[in-house]
């Protein structure tokens, strides 16, 4: 979630908790446009375009948020559909990398601060919303706990015909979240361009490799 959708969320409340008088979804997007612009700048590579809605998905989330009310089932379901649409799967056909190099991924949270060398890989930051290995004493709960996630899925031949689903949907995911649900809160990690290709396929083999530390 970014400022403008915290900020958002600020507003609607004012407007849920009975004031009826109060300044329209409009007014508080172009009140809150007006705050960035006069608040935010662009630093190096962290550019101000990232605290603004950046696309229709971001903004209908946002809006329903700060209203308080959770899309509708048509809307839920054009914006995944739209979402789906944008996934850009692998064009070797390799969705399973080395897991060895998915944890150094998913373990570095550097990238996209103005501090950051442009030129330098990003990281994943998995580690700020999911466990991922048992032996890891710091990690976030804001997503769920990814322990097992090939093992609980019957996952012991990444390679077998009966694994392709899951492959491709935790491709997808990653790629893009909001394919799979319209306002996750996970980063479009392919979609925004914060990993590459052979990133992605490196945490799917973290993710789906029965020897990684994941699965043991």
């Amino acid at each position: 979630m970014n400022i403008k959708n915290t900020f958002l969320m600020a507003c609607g409340a004012v407007l849920v908790s009975g004031c009826a008088m109060g300044p329209s979804v409009a007014e508080l997007n172009q009140l809150t446009d007006q705050i960035i612009k006069t608040s935010f700048r662009t630093e190096t590579i962290a550019k101000v375009e990232r605290v603004t809605q950046l696309d229709e998905t971001n903004r209908a989330c946002s809006e329903a948020d700060a209203l308080g009310k959770p899309l509708d089932e048509n809307t839920t379901k054009a914006i995944e559909a739209a979402n789906f649409k944008t996934i850009q799967w692998p064009s070797d056909g390799k969705f399973i990398g080395d897991w060895k190099l998915g944890e150094q991924i998913a373990q570095s949270g550097r990238g996209l601060t103005w501090t950051d060398d442009d030129k330098a890989a990003n990281g994943g930051n998995c580690y700020n919303c999911h466990q991922i290995d048992k032996k890891e004493i710091s990690y976030g709960t804001i997503g769920p706990s990814l322990l097992n996630y090939g093992k609980i899925r019957g996952i012991t031949d990444t390679s077998s015909a009966s694994a392709k689903p899951i492959v491709e949907y935790t491709w997808g995911k990653i790629w893009n979240s909001k394919a799979y649900n319209a306002c996750s809160n996970m980063p479009r990690a392919g979609h925004m361009g914060i990993l590459t290709q052979d990133q992605v396929r490196h945490i799917v083999g973290l993710l789906l490799d029965p020897k990684s530390p994941v699965n043991q």
